[in-house]
């Protein structure tokens, strides 16, 4: 009893200092700007190798990791929603297979000249391809850029890859037994038999068995979210046995893709991602732990190139091939600066290719060591693309193969003594109506397609494109402008647009949004006329309405006015 309860004391503080250590540095990654579980992989370099604490529990806490890759591919596969591939546009699909293609043969070369084996030159520069998806839409959902084009270029090209992803995976699980690279043709159309089966009997059931079944424990949400785990650990646990011969990953994977297209699909993630991250957590502490390498020298150099290679030429292709269907320099450039990382599917592949057999631990820290490198790098890559863009553009210029063609920025007369309004959707909506109702002179510059497209149809002058490119500024002839207002709440744009017209047009009233005190006084220094604070012109705005009608009579009035423009915004 004794040593029992030793033991369980022991599991107790090794999980404790797990936890605790992560998340002080997943704090710090945060505070950085930088993703989180770059902070439990350098939590799990400070527990492991580096030999500031110990744990005896590996294999504990091995288990615990195995549960966290199940579980964060089970939502993937919950979360893939299949609807969505009908919406990839052409430019993402020839973007996102040629990106892949092309980084992998370069890749697959400088792994060859590094002198590694063709295994593993095969599966790391399969690793090098894929680009983290929670990583980049989570920087560009705190930009506001998700709904640009560019922005809308990266979702489809990221999902292009995780269904690359997702093939490689289901192939490689089924290749347990067998030399990926010298084994017959039989043994791969085998391989790729039983998976096209395993999938379809997945879909079958995904279409047939689990809507009705779900429908019955959906009355409980307690129920729902048990059966829940239990679906997905329990065929995650089945796949990966000598029977069926595939692997956890897999398994994981497909129990999710099996609830996609149940109607509480939803329900179901939202319950299941809390219990998901404290699991990947000791996932991404235990590959860190694990970076313990046999000969240090030989990684670190291969390491860095292959950081570079990622840094610099992954974004490089991506550039060349928007440029060449015809996009414009800019929305090539912050495209491509966004696919500068290695994935967590990369890491998930890597250890998958360890359990099979196919690859050692040091090709597992190798690509370990490249995705901490190249998720701090990209993620201040991203961070400051318009000055990045701002100091390169003039050298990219013999890029420009298409020379825009692809995007129509929109053709305006010639203006004088005007209103320049940037960003027309939400708050900027408002703006809009109040100026046409007044007659006055203006138009409208914005970086959603779909805005822009609607704005056509009503006949409002309107510029597609960001208001930083110098092209844009031109276009809306802001040198002439009486009034500028931008909705838009993003730093670098106020600023720049403000130091622009304090040089070029200092007489006109700049109007700038911010989404912060801070923010808001730092512009003011700046120049600004004015700054619009969404959050206190809704506090006024409220405070007006009360004291205007402190009974509500007036409330469903306003209630079905807001209703309307909310439809009208919604594309």
């Amino acid at each position: 009893m004794i040593c029992y309860n030793e033991k369980m004391s022991e599991t107790f503080t090794d999980i404790t200092i797990v936890v605790v250590v992560a998340t002080a540095f997943g704090m710090l990654a945060r505070a950085l700007k930088q993703p989180t579980l770059l902070g439990y992989i350098i939590a799990g370099l400070i527990i492991g190798p580096l030999g500031y604490l110990h744990f005896n529990n590996i294999e504990f806490l091995n288990a615990f990791a195995e549960i966290g890759i199940a579980l964060l591919l089970f939502m993937v596969g919950l979360e893939l929603n299949l609807k969505d591939i009908k919406h990839i546009g052409k430019a993402a699909v020839y973007a996102g297979v040629g990106q892949v293609v092309i980084t992998f043969l370069i890749g697959f070369g400088l792994m060859s000249l590094l002198e590694f084996s063709s295994i593993s030159a095969l599966y790391v520069s399969l690793a090098l391809t894929f680009s983290s998806t929670i990583v980049v839409v989570k920087l560009l959902s705190e930009k506001n850029d998700l709904e640009s084009l560019y922005g809308k270029i990266v979702v489809g090209i990221l999902l292009v890859q995780d269904i690359i992803a997702i093939l490689a995976l289901i192939f490689l699980s089924g290749s347990a037994n067998t030399n990926i690279l010298s084994g017959s043709l039989d043994t791969f159309l085998l391989t790729v038999l039983k998976g096209a089966l395993v999938v379809a009997g997945v879909f079958l059931a995904g279409k047939k068995f689990f809507p009705f079944v779900l429908d019955k424990i959906g009355r409980s949400q307690e129920m729902l979210f048990i059966f829940s785990i239990a679906w997905g650990l329990g065929f995650a646990t089945i796949m990966a046995t000598e029977t069926v011969g595939y692997s956890l990953e897999m398994g994981g994977l497909l129990a999710g893709l099996a609830l996609a297209s149940s109607s509480e699909h939803f329900q179901i993630a939202s319950r299941i991602r809390p219990l998901r991250d404290f699991f990947i957590l000791i996932f991404f502490v235990v590959l860190g732990s694990k970076m313990i390498l046999v000969n240090p020298a030989a990684i670190f150099a291969p390491a860095l190139i292959l950081s570079l290679f990622v840094l610099i030429i992954d974004p490089l292709i991506v550039i060349v091939i928007l440029m060449f269907l015809g996009y414009r320099q800019r929305t090539s450039f912050l495209a491509g600066l966004t696919v500068a990382q290695v994935s967590e599917f990369s890491l998930i592949l890597m250890l998958l290719g360890e359990r099979l057999g196919h690859v050692s631990q040091d090709d597992v820290s190798l690509v370990t060591f490249i995705s901490v490198i190249t998720m701090i790098g990209s993620s201040y890559m991203v961070w400051h693309g318009n000055e990045i863009y701002k100091a390169l553009e003039k050298k990219l210029k013999f890029l420009d193969f298409g020379r825009g063609r692809a995007e129509h920025i929109g053709e305006v007369p010639e203006l004088k003594n005007h209103v320049v309004l940037v960003g027309a959707h939400r708050t900027g909506s408002n703006i809009l109506n109040a100026l046409r109702e007044l007659e006055q002179r203006m138009v409208v510059v914005d970086f959603n397609p779909g805005v822009v497209s609607q704005l056509h149809k009503r006949g409002v002058p309107t510029i597609y494109g960001d208001i930083t490119d110098t092209e844009i500024q031109e276009r809306a002839n802001l040198q002439k402008a009486r009034l500028v207002i931008s909705t838009v709440p993003d730093m670098f744009d106020a600023s720049a647009l403000l130091a622009y017209m304090k040089t070029r047009n200092p007489h006109a009233c700049v109007i700038v949004t911010a989404e912060t005190d801070w923010e808001g006084l730092k512009l003011y220094r700046e120049g600004a006329d004015y700054v619009l604070l969404p959050h206190f012109l809704g506090g006024q705005q409220l405070a007006s309405l009360i004291r205007q009608d402190h009974e509500f009579k007036n409330l469903h009035r306003i209630k079905m006015q807001d209703l309307k423009m909310i439809k009208e915004n919604m594309i």
